[in-house]
């Protein structure tokens, strides 16, 4: 649940609230706060149980696909050809990859986009005024 807090923000929420509630208050903050959570996570776990009890074997009828759509989620294109094309194996792909020279020497940047020069303009353009027109690119 806190995966993304780390120890600094630890800190600083405890020294705010040392600050808000004062000492006396706080280690009553702590313990409430604790029991909210623990009865939070209770009823949630209960609602899961409940609905599996009601649910039955249906409950892992609806899992499942949910679990396979959050696998395909979390897949990249070269995963997916590597497990359903290639039945998992990748060395087709690693050989590839080390016989196609970089991207960057074929086409001259890493962006895949050739270096052109860019045309320069004399003066910034005024209010409503037109960019010119480059005939030869129409």
């Amino acid at each position: 649940m806190f995966s993304n807090i780390g120890w600094s923000e630890m800190v600083i929420l405890l020294v705010a609230a040392l600050v808000i509630l004062g000492p006396e208050r706080l280690p009553g903050a702590v313990r409430w706060t604790t029991r909210s959570l623990r009865q939070v996570r209770d009823y949630a776990s209960g609602a899961t149980q409940q609905l599996q009890q009601e649910l039955g074997p249906e409950f892992e009828e609806l899992r499942k696909p949910l679990a396979d759509l959050n696998e395909l989620r979390q897949m990249s294109p070269r995963s997916m050809v590597t497990k359903h094309l290639l039945s998992g194996d990748d060395s087709l792909l690693r050989n590839l990859e080390s016989a196609v020279p970089d991207r960057k020497d074929l086409l001259g940047t890493a962006s895949g986009m050739p270096d052109y020069p860019m045309p320069k303009l004399e003066k910034p353009l005024d209010r409503n005024e037109r960019p010119p027109i480059d005939t030869d690119a129409t």
